[in-house]
């Protein structure tokens, strides 16, 4: 992991084309913003491990079985 100290109004860029401004620094709370290609998903982590985990439990339904019952 890579570790960079900023301050307020100061940014970060990541593969020429995303760019992490730190907004604003409150207490233990920092806001970032990010400007980025639209095609480029952006989510916080505990929202990103919840649609992981509602992926993989969707791979695990029995749905090739389900599927097969369909096609016959």
């Amino acid at each position: 992991m890579l570790a960079l100290s900023r301050k307020k109004n100061e940014s970060i860029i990541v593969n020429n084309n995303i760019e992490i401004t730190i907004l604003d620094i409150r207490g233990d709370q920092v806001k970032i913003g990010i400007a980025a290609p639209k095609e480029v998903p952006i989510y916080r982590k505990e929202v990103y491990l919840q649609i992981q985990a509602e992926n993989e439990a969707a791979t695990n339904v029995d749905g090739i079985s389900a599927l097969a019952d369909l096609l016959k």
